[in-house]
């Protein structure tokens, strides 16, 4: 989560054009807001539903189906912080469509925040996988000490019900939560966020509590607080390892630096594999970029290689990339629906590598 001082451009535009409207009725199913208020060329991409406010979409293939599992944004008027206390989520709905471009149907409330017995507040952004039988659903939450952890929960269909387990994953903290499979079957768990996602609180080992250092950002020429990395065990419940670093390296080999706000990491991690190659891609959190670096094992180091996705409206930016048949797809969120930063739309462009395994930027603004 981010610190938040002001709003890209074209969101304060969105904001100043959706005030000026006369509300024609409410065509999206969220009070307020109309589709007549939202300009029809502007994006690449609309909303992939309209009813509810959604963000963070992690996309699986299960059973040939698409699901996507996103956080549930919501207005409780929690007032504005650096630390994004305002995103103050209480449950998880699961989406599912038969292909890209087809209805998209909201499952329900997937999880809620009130049957995770060790949740205090704040339900961001999940994950989910499938081994055996069993989905998992992997999410951040702060517990009753408003430290954040990561818990699981279970269900055998993937869009839930999911049972929490009773305590959060022994060893775990921060944010963001992305599992991933590699091909010889082994998971891995990618996770952290700095700022209101606490990572920089974790920095020595141990957490130092909220009167610790609130970013890494004024170490300018250190190597850049970094995402962490975890094998999952056998069961999916636990860690099998102590975390490491993900090491994101610069073309000369050396560790991206704090400074390098344009290309550092800040949050928002997601792994796939592509042409045998391991892509960490991630936030860069205040400068608003979704960026990509190729490694060689899902342990790193990870080269940086440059922007999958350029600041969309709104100010966070996190999401997911999924094969879906023989094509590559982007989830990814933005406000178009509310022009506000905490209340966000998913959606969906699809991705393209170069022959060379590089990434096409993408640019969310319809030209």
């Amino acid at each position: 989560m981010l610190k938040i001082t002001h709003l890209p451009a074209v969101a304060l535009l969105s904001v100043a054009a959706l005030a000026s409207c006369q509300n024609a009725g409410n065509k999206t199913g969220i009070p307020g807001v109309t589709r007549k208020e939202i300009p029809k060329s502007k994006f690449i991409s609309p909303p992939l539903v309209t009813h509810i406010y959604t963000a963070d979409p992690s996309a699986h293939v299960f059973n040939g189906k698409v699901y996507i599992y996103p956080s549930h944004d919501i207005d409780t008027g929690t007032p504005e912080n650096d630390n994004g206390d305002h995103f103050n989520m209480k449950d998880f709905h699961a989406l599912s469509m038969d292909s890209v471009g087809g209805e998209v149907k909201d499952n329900g409330v997937a999880l809620d925040i009130k049957n995770i017995p060790w949740a205090g507040r704040q339900l961001w952004a999940p994950d989910a996988a499938f081994e055996k039988g069993t989905y998992y659903l992997y999410f951040p939450v702060k517990d009753k000490q408003d430290i954040f952890r990561i818990g699981v929960a279970t269900s055998k269909s993937p869009v839930g019900p999911f049972k929490a387990q009773p305590k959060p994953i022994e060893g775990s903290f921060s944010i963001d939560p992305c599992v991933f499979k590699d091909t010889d079957g082994s998971y891995y768990m990618y996770f952290g966020g700095i700022w209101g996602g606490q990572l920089q609180r974790w920095a020595t080992g141990s957490y130092s509590g909220p009167n610790g250092s609130k970013t890494d950002l004024q170490k300018d020429d250190a190597p850049a607080l970094t995402a962490k990395v975890a094998k999952l065990g056998a069961n999916m419940l636990e860690f099998s390892e102590k975390p490491k670093d993900v090491i994101i390296l610069d073309e000369q080999g050396k560790p991206l630096l704090g400074k390098d706000h344009d290309r550092r990491f800040f949050e928002g991690s997601w792994m796939y594999k592509y042409n045998n190659k391991y892509y960490f891609t991630y936030s860069t959190g205040d400068t608003h970029n979704l960026c990509y670096a190729i490694g060689t094992s899902p342990y790193g180091p990870f080269t940086y290689k440059g922007v999958i996705l350029e600041p969309v409206q709104g100010w966070t930016t996190h999401h997911s990339i999924v094969q879906i048949k023989d094509k590559w797809y982007l989830f990814y969120h933005d406000t178009e629906l509310s022009g506000k930063t905490h209340l966000r739309n998913v959606k969906v462009t699809e991705l393209k590598h170069r022959p060379d395994g590089s990434i096409e930027t993408i640019n969310e603004f319809a030209k």
